[in-house]
């Protein structure tokens, strides 16, 4: 009995024991499973970004990228109020930093006044920090347009009034103000108004990213536009040199540009130091300590992140493997490349026509371009683009903000975070595949085709879809408002007794309002 019972314990401890190798032996192979369903996956992803790859055209990157039916539309699309007959006192503001930095400072002041029911004041750029150039705003923009794109908007005038007091009179005096770093609105319309109210006029400065780019009113965000895109219009003679100089370049065919920055402020910004001479270093060190928060940095792990701009060797390689070939005529927007001709040298290898505002045919063509400077970074209105380092880069920015509004034209952006391993490997000696690798990278970009804004992209660089409409769409409000924006406006400036004005030339802003009621 005793016999039987050890026996039958025993056989169930042999299949207890078979039972636990056959499950070990199964989670190996659905583990293995699992591991090879991965890898096809992983595989097919690879060919399918191989096969896109193959599929670039550099003949289509000439021209726009696709819109999938969208097309600007900056115009208000609900009931839109004129400015009120009586404001709630004067706003000045300093736009500090370079051209483009004011330029996004501007929009923001427009904004700022609109919902303060405050007058603006014609914004002041900065002379001094960057690009000392004392043109100011009307030296640079055309003042006239610009008050009268926005008479919808806000009240501008080109200065504060004089007061009178103690039988004198006198320029009203406006109290000063540090407003916070991307302050919400709440801020503009309790602390600020608070003292507007209290002074008559309050001045805020400095002024650059002082409100919040992300807002969840879309009829702020197209104001933004329409001061950006249409009211900020430079003076004549700068439109006429910008004009030249594209033209010029356009009669021998296509050309793109390209801006290269690879400066010393951005370099050392960016904390890229390794690839330059230990005389070099320093010059980068000593800047980054005048002017940027003291920070430990690492090159490889700022390479790896995509924190480093491209090199121009490295943006001739990416054009290479694109398909561009040597004839490829290039713009290259940039101010004093860092580390000399030895980092140029290999991109001109690359592409030998290249041209800048330095160069001979430049000169001839704007003789103004040293005194300038900042006006001509306007002026690569061109064909296709490509930035070498989109942030903290206002003029990159900008740019592809005004690429993707006018028409959605190409932008070539690489991902450096995607490319930065590829590139590592060829420095090391594991360049096998390394145009085939960089294809499969390009081959995701969008080439300026609409697409949703995320963080940390810039609403300047991307006003989809706020500033965009379509003629048939899926969604009834994405439709394109018909075309009498300036008849509902001024009937509404009538309505509320703000009396008519002379009929503005802004064919530009299509779009419709909704009057009240409706």
């Amino acid at each position: 009995m005793r016999k039987d019972l050890w026996g039958r314990r025993g056989a169930a401890t042999r299949q207890a024991k078979q039972i636990k190798g056959l499950v070990g032996r199964l989670s190996i192979a659905v583990v293995a499973l699992v591991i090879c369903t991965l890898w096809l996956f992983s595989t097919i992803g690879l060919n399918r970004s191989s096969d896109e790859a193959k599929d670039i055209n550099v003949d289509k990157l000439w021209g726009p990228a696709t819109s999938g039916g969208w097309r600007p539309s900056s115009a208000p699309r609900s009931y839109w109020p004129p400015p009120p007959k009586e404001s709630n006192g004067y706003l000045r503001v300093r736009c500090n930093g370079g051209l483009n930095q004011q330029r996004s400072a501007i929009c923001n002041a427009v904004l700022a006044a609109r919902i303060m029911n405050a007058t603006l004041v014609l914004p002041e750029l900065d002379t001094n920090s960057f690009w000392h150039d004392e043109s100011g705003f009307p030296g640079i923009y055309d003042v006239e347009h610009f008050i009268r794109s926005l008479r919808y908007d806000v009240k501008i005038v080109e200065s504060l009034p004089e007061i009178s007091g103690h039988g004198k009179k006198k320029k009203m005096k406006a109290h000063q103000m540090n407003p916070p770093r991307d302050a919400p609105l709440s801020w503009y319309t309790t602390t600020a108004l608070e003292k507007m109210r209290e002074h008559g006029a309050i001045y805020l400065t400095p002024f650059a990213h002082r409100l919040a780019e992300e807002i969840d009113e879309p009829e702020f965000q197209r104001l933004r536009c329409r001061v950006n895109y249409h009211a900020l219009r430079f003076k004549p003679h700068i439109m006429k040199l910008s004009s030249e100089i594209v033209n010029k370049l356009r009669a021998e065919g296509h050309f793109m540009s390209i801006h290269l920055r690879f400066e010393m402020d951005m370099l050392a910004f960016a904390g890229c130091l390794d690839i330059f001479t230990p005389e070099e270093q320093k010059i980068l060190v000593k800047y980054r300590k005048e002017n940027f928060k003291e920070k430990e940095l690492v090159y490889r792990e700022r390479r790896l992140i995509g924190k480093c701009p491209l090199t121009p060797e490295e943006v001739g390689l990416i054009l290479r493997s694109l398909g561009f070939d040597n004839r490829t005529r290039i713009y290259i927007a940039a101010g004093e490349l860092f580390g000399g001709d030895r980092f140029m040298k290999p991109f001109r290898t690359l592409f030998p026509h290249l041209e800048n505002h330095n160069t001979k045919k430049a000169r001839r063509e704007c003789p103004r371009t040293r005194r300038f400077s900042s006006r001509l970074h306007g002026m690569p209105l061109i064909k296709t683009f490509m930035p070498t380092y989109d942030g903290p880069s206002n003029f990159a920015n900008n740019l592809m903000g005004h690429r993707l509004y006018y028409g959605f034209r190409t932008i070539i952006q690489p991902n450096r975070k995607a490319l930065a391993p590829v590139f590592m490997d060829r420095e090391e000696g594991k360049g096998a595949n390394f145009e085939e690798r960089v294809r499969n990278v390009m081959a995701r970009t969008k080439f300026g085709e609409p697409h949703k804004r995320v963080r940390p992209e810039s609403f300047y660089t991307n006003s989809w879809p706020e500033c965009f409409c379509q003629a048939a769409p899926k969604d009834p409000k994405d439709k394109c408002p018909p075309d009498n924006v300036l008849e509902v406006l001024e009937s509404q400036m009538e309505s509320e007794g703000s009396g008519g004005l002379e009929e503005a030339n802004v064919s530009d802003r299509t779009g419709t309002v909704v009057t009240k009621g409706t």
